[in-house]
């Protein structure tokens, strides 16, 4: 089968739209100077105060968050807001074939804002336990390293509004029961509109593995999340889609609808704020196949926790 995505052609493509994102590209007043313009103006007697490492990088975090929309990420879609926070997600899922899995932190992890327009996020590996049928246990694939270029944001006041592009690296470091054995590129864009209260967050991404093409395939992921807040309650309901080009799932589509809600924020100390969630996520599409399962759970808790700093 003629490859419908070829890496030669796709990953230098993508190299060339993260160029600048890579360099730390920022938006005008995003250095140092920015910080220290706020800074008390010095007289004879008083010498200058100059900022600290620490208050340059959170001056930088509050104007990148001032310069887009306030909602809060969903459960499932990766939200194209710049985040500075520690996440820890727990999935307890069921599979068509009987097996049961519990996947404990989902991938998630470290997510930091360097510069007003970028996000680095840095994901721990997911541990996952499967009981009943084959029964497993073992660390996950890991997206190491996942970045963020804000493209256009406005806040609330200013249109509501926000357009992000993600690149993303799978690293194969999980054990044989959990791994697809290969390096994938995951380049992804993103956006989202708010209604007054309510917000739609959405994204489209493709995953390009480095070998194993046949097997894996090249996933096509769409997400949008629908979301209505009400003081610190967000209520949302998710459309999470998957289609295969090409591998052993080819021309197959997983429809995923997850309800839930997610609460927050809450003030803990100084910066420092938590939200939590909560959803059930169930498979609408396509009737089960068994080998190679598909879809590739029937149903799902999921549970998030997030700190924002």
């Amino acid at each position: 089968m003629t490859n419908p995505f070829p890496c030669n052609r796709v990953l230098p493509l993508a190299a060339l739209l993260f160029a600048l994102p890579l360099a730390g590209h920022a938006a005008p007043g995003d250095t140092d100077q920015s910080a220290q313009a706020t800074a008390p103006t010095a007289s004879a007697s008083t010498p200058a105060h100059k900022p600290t490492f620490a208050e340059r990088w959170y001056a930088r975090v509050d104007k990148a968050q001032k310069s887009q929309p306030s909602w809060i990420t969903p459960l499932a879609t990766v939200t194209p807001r710049l985040e500075q926070e520690f996440r820890y997600d727990q999935f307890w899922q069921n599979l068509g074939n009987g097996a049961h899995v519990a996947n404990y932190d989902g991938g998630k992890g470290l997510e930091l804002i360097p510069t007003t327009t970028n996000e680095v996020i840095i994901n721990l590996p997911p541990y996952e336990n499967r009981t009943t049928n084959k029964p497993e246990s073992g660390f996950g694939d890991t997206t190491i390293l996942l970045i963020k270029q804000r493209l256009a944001s406005a806040n609330a006041e200013n249109g509501n509004y926000i357009v992000t592009a993600f690149l993303g690296v799978v690293a194969p470091t999980g054990d044989d029961a959990f791994s697809a054995h290969a390096w994938q590129i995951t380049p992804t864009i993103a956006g989202g509109k708010g209604y007054g209260r309510a917000d739609v967050q959405a994204t489209m991404g493709i995953s390009i593995p480095t070998r194993f093409e046949s097997t894996i395939g090249y996933p096509l992921a769409t997400n949008v999340a629908f979301q209505y807040n009400v003081g610190k309650f967000w209520p949302e309901f998710e459309v999470n889609d998957t289609y295969w080009s090409g591998g052993e799932r080819s021309g197959k589509n997983q429809v995923l609808l997850t309800p839930g809600i997610v609460i927050g924020r809450f003030k803990l100390q100084n910066r420092l704020k938590a939200n939590f969630g909560v959803g059930y996520q169930f498979a609408v599409s396509p009737a089960l196949v068994k080998e190679p399962i598909t879809p590739m759970y029937n149903n799902a808790w999921i549970a998030s926790v997030r700190v924002a700093f």
